[in-house]
């Protein structure tokens, strides 16, 4: 049997053995300290660049606590993600200002130049669409981020230019 190659987030190639036996240390180091599922979360993310299944169920196990209680807090924050994820976040806010001036024809334009619909991440891992509701730059919309970078008065003809900025070889 063939071992599965993974890229971490640091963007070195493992083993799917050798990211275990690194979340397996992340746990032993918390497994006594109070509030530790939260941090063991972030770090196993960072390892594995989201959240698989396998992943879930060995904090799970190794912090003593139900499945439904680690998959409940996944779940519940979006900063977490059971899907694997692009190199870059790009999020295109819907909130009401944005929204009126244009934010659904930026998040069409982006969708059809990333072959891509929300929630998803393209087939080369460069990007990932999400949606969100306010950036705080209502006066400036229609308002996208990339990463942490936001863009303001985007409008959609300048998606393919925006997007070209970030994509990586």
């Amino acid at each position: 049997m063939v071992e599965r190659q993974a890229c971490c987030a640091c963007g070195e190639v493992a083993s799917e053995k050798e990211l275990m036996e690194r979340l397996d240390e992340t746990i032993r180091e918390y497994r006594n300290k109070p509030g530790a599922l939260i941090p063991v979360l972030q770090i196993a993310q960072g390892i594995f660049g989201y959240l698989p299944e396998t992943a879930m169920k060995r904090i799970a196990e190794g912090l003593n606590k139900p499945y439904s209680e680690v998959a409940g807090v996944v779940s519940f924050y979006s900063f977490f993600s059971t899907k694997p994820r692009g190199k870059n976040l790009v999020r295109v806010c819907l909130g009401t200002a944005c929204y009126v001036r244009g934010g659904k024809q930026v998040l069409n334009a982006i969708k059809k130049k990333l072959g891509v619909d929300v929630g998803d991440t393209t087939a080369d891992r460069q990007f990932t669409l999400e949606v969100a509701r306010c950036f705080g730059a209502c006066g400036l919309a229609p308002a996208m981020m990339v990463n942490s970078d936001v863009l303001q008065r985007v409008k959609p003809a300048r998606v393919g230019e925006i997007l070209d900025k970030y994509r990586t070889a």
